[in-house]
């Protein structure tokens, strides 16, 4: 799946752009130099619903799910969410601050998300990921470091040690290998 150039401000052309109000302005001249790589469920193990794209829209019925109710008042995002079945959904512009890292440090740089473009798995730690998860987050990764000056791509466990086990043991980090400007980049 070709995810095709950024337009408008940090747009992909390709995805399917749903907003998320939780976003902001990135520092002035904050660069991009991190993708951060996220699993998420809603409700946890449970794929396909609308949960994820209710959470990052601030639309999550507490009432729907037992574990809706401890979440509901959070306010977060991520750039991206790659679902399983590999379709792309874009929440914030690359040009702005999602909400996706929280308390985050990367080799002595805190608050993760002034600098980083989040992706999210639609995943959890106890079960494989899709290969068209895989094509779709190498395709996406490969872009983005067209784009911006990547540094690094890592998980938001790497960022958030002893808080955050995101993308979890069943992500294979050797799947990025394939991208071609990446060695040495990963993790």
């Amino acid at each position: 799946m070709a995810v095709g150039p950024c337009r408008d401000g940090g747009w992909l052309e390709r995805a399917r752009h749903i907003e998320s109000p939780n976003c902001d302005a990135r520092p002035d001249g904050e660069l991009v130099s991190l993708v951060v790589v996220h699993a998420i469920s809603l409700p946890p193990g449970h794929f396909g619903g609308d949960g994820i794209v209710q959470l990052f829209t601030n639309r999550l019925d507490p009432t729907a799910h037992p574990y809706f109710a401890q979440i509901s008042g959070l306010r977060v995002s991520a750039h991206f969410l790659l679902r399983r079945d590999g379709e792309l959904i874009q929440f914030v512009s690359g040009r702005q601050r999602a909400w996706h890292a929280g308390r985050s440090c990367w080799q002595g740089r805190e608050r993760c998300n002034d600098f980083s473009l989040g992706i999210e798995l639609e995943g959890c730690d106890d079960l494989p990921f899709e290969d068209a998860q895989y094509l779709g987050l190498v395709d996406l990764v490969r872009l983005l470091c067209a784009q911006y000056p990547i540094a690094a791509v890592v998980g938001h466990s790497d960022i958030a040690p002893g808080r955050k086990t995101d993308p979890g043991p069943c992500f294979d980090w050797r799947r990025l290998g394939s991208i071609g400007n990446l060695p040495g980049k990963l993790r």
